[in-house]
């Protein structure tokens, strides 16, 4: 059987329904018969000093707490590898749990060094535990604590699909896997005969389970004769502000994209208590903004005046941005922010091979023989494919809502604090009990429609 493509698509981001399987978020691993095809071994550490270990979260598994981790380092190095391609004065969204759920999936049927290049470029050889089936069990725990305790105002939906061609016979145990974890039905098409149909139908599916948000993600000519198989993340966010701002309170004001460039922008306006911090040293500001039900925030990463955003990226890890979030503390904050759309598309595929991801792009050295039932390992992923979208504005995040503003006045108080994102700056929404990103980006042109 000639090579062929299995194609990840990545659509305003994922996450799971787990409401065929209502156990999961309470099973023990002996419970679920995660058993895919080939397993990895982490190797054990080297010897040396043992780190002081981070205190984990009340209530929560220590392995998914690590997970959590996973992903945000995960994140951090993907985010600079899109910025390598783009310029300083483009946007940049992308949801990087949607990316981590989508090979942690592909995962199921990867064997020898494909498996450990996932297992490596994800950082899930991280996790203490040491094989790799384990990473699956850990997404289900982690999937439950993010989709399970929403605020009723806060939207937080998620789908999963395979989409198989309908002339070849899929493993059981990783369909079986897929739907029990990741809530992933396949559905059969028919790739070999009609590619651009099968399109189509993948891309209407996309557009139905992001209320429209999300169209025309696989472009055209990205699924050929050869597809076998589609995998797809989808996930659709809507939250509205604790704290709202007042429309009476919007301006007409300036955004300065660069030094020699500015837009107009409406600019919401409110004084309330957040969690805040300058940092001198470190020439930033962060500001984190509580959706209703607070275990959703958006965080802002201001650069202080004179100080280039492209400092602030090069510079930033995951040590320094949890030390950052840990020293937040309750301040009363002018705040001034502009209303904003941004929407990214972009291909996974190089950027992924530059972080070492490279032989499951690889027609020749590609190992994916736990996909079909009869063993086949001519397979290889062409490509993967994000997309994602998110509107700010006074009453929340994506849509705006009928509901009343509580007017703050504009009282001078000689104690608070001031937040002027009226230049570029850096923006992620987060679970915040666990600090899991959802989504991350960066708002340098807020006048791009």
């Amino acid at each position: 059987m000639r090579a062929a493509d299995w194609l990840l698509v990545l659509a305003f981001l994922p996450f799971v329904s787990l409401s065929d399987h209502p156990d999961i978020c309470t099973a023990k691993p002996k419970d679920l018969p995660l058993e895919p095809r080939c397993i990895y071994r982490s190797p054990d550490p080297e010897e040396g000093p043992t780190p002081e270990p981070e205190p984990v979260p009340e209530a929560t598994n220590p392995r998914v707490w690590e997970l959590s981790k996973a992903n945000s380092r995960f994140a951090l190095s993907l985010y600079k590898q899109l910025a390598l391609n783009k310029t300083p004065e483009s946007n940049i969204f992308m949801s990087p749990i949607s990316v981590s759920t989508a090979f942690a999936m592909t995962k199921l049927g990867a064997c020898g060094q494909t498996l450990q290049q996932i297992m490596k470029v994800f950082e899930f050889d991280t996790i203490k535990e040491k094989t790799s089936d384990q990473v699956h069990f850990f997404f289900a725990k982690l999937n439950c604590r993010l989709y399970r305790k929403k605020d009723k105002t806060t939207v937080l939906m998620s789908a999963n699909r395979l989409f198989g061609d309908k002339s070849l016979i899929f493993n059981e145990t990783y369909q079986n896997i897929s739907e029990m974890v990741y809530g992933a039905k396949l559905q059969p098409l028919n790739f070999k005969e009609n590619p651009e149909s099968a399109r189509v139908t993948i891309n209407n599916w996309i557009s139905n389970k992001t209320e429209n948000r999300i169209q025309h993600t696989l472009p055209a000519g990205a699924l050929d004769s050869n597809t076998i198989l589609v995998l797809v993340n989808t996930i659709y966010f809507k939250g509205q502000w604790k704290n709202k701002f007042d429309e009476d309170n919007i301006q007409a004001s300036y955004f300065d994209i660069s030094d020699s460039r500015r837009c107009p922008v409406a600019m919401m306006y409110q004084e309330n208590k957040f969690r805040y911090k300058h940092f001198l040293n470190d020439h930033v500001q962060l500001l984190e903004m509580p959706y209703r039900g607070d275990d959703i925030t958006m965080v802002i990463i201001l650069p202080s005046r004179g100080t280039p955003l492209s400092q602030v990226e090069e510079s930033l890890d995951l040590t320094r941005l949890n030390g950052w979030l840990n020293e937040l503390k309750e301040t009363t904050v002018s705040v001034h922010i502009p209303r904003f759309r941004v929407e990214d598309s972009f291909s996974l595929k190089e950027k992924l091979q530059a972080m070492g991801l490279t032989d499951l792009f690889s027609s020749e050295r590609a190992s994916l023989p736990g996909l079909l039932e009869d063993d086949n390992d001519g397979l290889h992923i062409s490509d993967a494919y994000h997309k994602a979208f998110l509107e700010v504005n006074e009453v929340g995040s994506e849509a705006a809502a009928s509901t009343a503003v509580v007017a703050i006045g504009r009282s001078i108080n000689l104690n608070r604090e001031v937040f002027d994102a009226s230049r570029p700056f850096l923006l992620l929404i987060r679970e915040s009990t666990i600090n899991t990103l959802l989504f991350f980006g960066r708002v340098a042109d807020p006048c791009v429609q």
